[in-house]
């Protein structure tokens, strides 16, 4: 699957990897905290336009920094969970 237009509009950084896609973005202002969503809600209408789908089970927001754990994002109508930390597998 050709996937160089997945981050087409995105205000936040995309990272691609063969089996693994990272967004990500700064989120101390509500201003960032509208973008991050705003990029997640374009990713999943890049999935459906393209007859794919994220696997929401292993999507999950990564907390840096202080005051940010308060914040939730939605995936697919459903509020993705957090993580106070996460380890990629090549690592």
């Amino acid at each position: 699957m050709f996937i160089n237009d997945l981050d087409t509009e995105l205000e936040g950084i995309l990272s691609k990897f063969a089996d693994d896609t990272k967004l990500g973005g700064a989120l101390d202002s509500l201003k960032g905290r509208e973008a991050l969503q705003g990029d997640l809600d374009k990713s999943e209408g890049w999935a459906i336009t393209n007859h794919m789908e994220f696997n929401k089970g292993n999507c999950w927001i990564l907390h840096l920094g202080w005051g940010s754990s308060g914040c939730s994002y939605i995936l697919r109508n459903e509020r993705l969970e957090s993580s106070a930390m996460e380890r990629d597998q090549w690592s």
